[in-house]
């Protein structure tokens, strides 16, 4: 094992600079692309530049070489251990590519009013400790709704088990900590009768209203609506066809009288189905029409599908062809949509007034 530096001399009088490693039996190189050095260094600035790079070259050979060697061992380089939790989080986010990486964000700028909450300035990788996520994960209990605080400790996780696998940090702090995923979101759901109301009530933006509503009996999530277009959606038969953005499933919808009455008029297939501003600002534009409407609902994008899933349900829809329609590739999470139907007609039972007896 063996990690050296070695010249390479260039046609345009610069030479480069290259790790050679050794590790394993195999060999790799590794280009210093940026510390190249002039050959034939002609002025005293050259000569310091060169020697900068030259000694930032052996400090990367250095930090290699005991990257090498805790992988051999069961231990941590200190320059690792002593990396900022925070810079750390910020990068891994940087380069995270999944569909879910507007909820990383979110989990990310959790953590941070977590620290200043709890008035921490700063936290290295071996100062990430299982009573600090403990307290983030309360955090995240007692300052989000619904699904929220699961959702983003879920991706807080899974960050800490990158960091593990590239022996940042030796052990996983988060791994005996969980949040308990709340099914509960009554509150989110909009019966038809209230979705009627909504659909009466004035709004500014049309767009933001014929998209949530054709959500409501569709199923489409908040992405999936604003990436519509209409090659997704075959008008002589009344059908909507689309990769969900979320789990990379296809969803196939017959689309109702009401849901083609929120449709504008047709475009080339390339074309967005609705124009839509961003999540901000659609969210927004919700909430005050929500607020008009007086529903008494803290209602979101998404619980649309919430509501779509909920109303099949209570009229008498299979929970399996729910989940279908939905998308899912089990019936774990429609089951609870059968509970929440179950309890909007209990819920209807009990508000029939009584009489004496």
């Amino acid at each position: 094992m063996s990690v050296k530096l070695r010249k390479r001399k260039n046609a345009d009088n610069t030479t480069s600079l290259i790790l050679d490693i050794y590790h394993n039996g195999k060999r790799s190189y590794e280009f210093l692309k940026d510390l190249k050095l002039k050959t034939k260094p002609t002025s005293p600035a050259d000569r310091k530049k060169n020697k900068e790079n030259l000694e930032l070259a052996e400090n990367i050979r250095n930090k290699r070489a005991q990257e090498l060697v805790s992988l051999g061992y069961d231990v941590l380089a200190s320059f690792k251990s002593n990396a900022d939790f925070i810079e750390y989080f910020d990068a891994y986010i940087k380069k995270y590519t999944k569909k879910d990486k507007r909820n990383m964000e979110g989990a990310y700028n959790r953590f941070k009013d977590f620290m200043e909450q709890e008035k921490i300035k700063s936290l290295t990788m071996k100062q990430l400790s299982e009573n600090i996520v403990h307290k983030y994960a309360e955090y995240l209990s007692e300052n989000s709704k619904g699904e929220g605080a699961s959702s983003y400790f879920k991706r807080f996780k899974k960050m800490i088990k990158q960091a593990v696998r590239e022996k940042v940090i030796l052990s996983n702090p988060a791994a005996d900590v969980s949040i308990k995923r709340e099914d509960s979101i009554v509150k989110d759901v909009l019966t038809i009768d209230e979705i009627k109301i909504l659909a009466k009530t004035p709004i500014t933006n049309p767009e933001i209203k014929n998209a949530f509503l054709f959500c409501c009996f569709t199923g489409l999530s908040w992405i999936d609506v604003k990436e519509l277009k209409w090659k997704h959606i075959n008008l002589r038969n009344q059908m909507l066809t689309k990769v969900r953005a979320k789990t990379d499933t296809e969803t196939v919808v017959s689309l109702n009288p009401t849901a083609l009455s929120m449709l504008p008029e047709a475009g080339k297939p390339e074309e967005l189905v609705f124009t839509l501003p961003t999540n901000a600002g659609a969210l927004k534009s919700l909430k005050f029409w929500v607020g008009k409407a007086e529903l008494g609902k803290h209602i979101t994008w998404h619980c649309a599908r919430h509501s779509f899933a909920t109303n099949l349900i209570y009229y008498k829809t299979d929970v399996t062809i729910v989940a279908k329609l939905l998308g899912h590739s089990t019936l774990k999470y429609t089951q609870r949509y059968a509970h929440i139907a179950e309890e909007l007609k209990r819920n209807a039972v009990n508000s029939l007034p009584g009489i004496d007896l």
